[in-house]
């Protein structure tokens, strides 16, 4: 089983790159912003900290402007949230 800091830490990376890519749009990397300032918020659980972020990240899931490389991206970031167990 993975390290759950360090599955967060490369999930943080991951929304940075959402959030420095102009050809994603700017509701969908605020909500990148958001959801990595949920991440890294040290006064809440680690495990709730992941849960919140999977539920932030599932409003613009299926946004359809969302470019595809983007919704890869989002994917893969809920996939790997989903394997810090809750608290």
């Amino acid at each position: 089983m993975t390290n759950p800091e360090k599955t967060i830490e490369n999930c943080v990376q991951m929304l940075q790159h959402i959030m420095d890519d102009n050809t994603i749009p700017r509701n969908i990397r605020r909500v990148a912003d958001e959801t990595r300032m949920l991440l890294t918020n040290p006064n809440k659980g680690i495990g709730l900290r992941a849960a919140e972020a999977i539920s932030k990240i599932d409003e613009i899931s299926n946004d359809p402007n969302m470019p595809v490389h983007a919704r890869t991206r989002i994917w893969e970031l809920v996939s790997q949230l989903e394997t810090i167990p809750l608290d």
